[in-house]
């Protein structure tokens, strides 16, 4: 960590320290929900690109921030707002897609963003700063942690791409051209296919989270889901489970 240290005795002032305790970054964070004219949102669109095309030069950025502001998780709501955006819109489509009424598109949104998005981002964020600071650390005696605020914006941004991919471009398949929700092969194959990608790009994109923190070892670990991953898939396509159908099922049961 960079220090932060008096002139006088190379202590951490009070004032200094307070500032940078975890309920301090926390309360800033959720301070700054409410002034959307301070959000960087051009920087955090750049960064949703980037995140498809070069997810690497992402978190290069988060090492800058720790050098700059002694944290590496971001100060900025910017990208949880867009990424809400995204998540509104896109169950707004499910549910014109599904044939849902007004009241259950809005119980589908609510389901969600309160649960499948805040909700089970908050457990596995948990559990995934618990494992690492747990496991992963090359030296658990020293001062170094993963600060749970990075374990979520790391959720966050493998959930984007999964997000787009299984709730924004798959919408355009439901219901037209192939049928993805359909018993045929060629659309369980197609939406099979769309959920290997998403869920391969949740997990190579948590990979690369956890792998550019300097003080942990061993990070390939989170790489072996993969070989479940593709088992799963292999599977699947072999006595044709639709998982796409699965979902719109489990929508439509949700909201009833």
């Amino acid at each position: 960590m960079l220090p932060t240290t008096s002139p006088h005795n190379g202590d951490p002032s009070p004032m200094d320290a307070a500032r940078h305790t975890a309920g301090a970054k926390r309360y800033k964070y959720l301070r700054r929900l409410l002034y959307f004219r301070q959000m960087d949102f051009e920087f955090a669109m750049w960064q949703m690109l980037y995140l498809f095309t070069s997810p690497q030069r992402v978190y290069r950025n988060f090492h800058y921030r720790k050098q700059t502001k002694d944290q590496w998780a971001r100060d900025d709501p910017a990208f949880l707002v867009l990424l809400s955006i995204w998540l509104c819109v896109s169950t707004i489509g499910f549910g014109l897609v599904l044939d849902m009424g007004a009241v259950e598109t809005v119980k589908l949104l609510l389901w969600v963003v309160f649960v499948d998005c805040i909700g089970v981002g908050l457990l596995i964020s948990t559990v995934m700063w618990f494992i690492s600071n747990k496991y992963l650390l090359k030296h658990p005696s020293r001062n170094f942690d993963v600060e749970w605020g990075y374990a979520f914006d790391v959720h966050l941004n493998a959930f984007y791409p999964l997000l787009v991919i299984l709730h924004f471009l798959q919408l355009f398949f439901i219901n037209h051209l192939v049928v993805i929700n359909s018993e045929w092969f060629l659309g369980y194959f197609v939406g099979n296919t769309l959920w290997l990608v998403a869920i391969g790009y949740y997990l190579y994109i948590t990979f690369l989270g956890y792998n550019a923190l300097p003080f942990l070892t061993n990070t390939v670990v989170l790489l072996y889901p993969f070989a479940l991953l593709g088992l799963l898939y292999i599977l699947s396509i072999s006595l044709g489970w639709n998982f796409t159908r699965g979902l719109c099922w489990f929508y439509k049961y949700r909201v009833k």
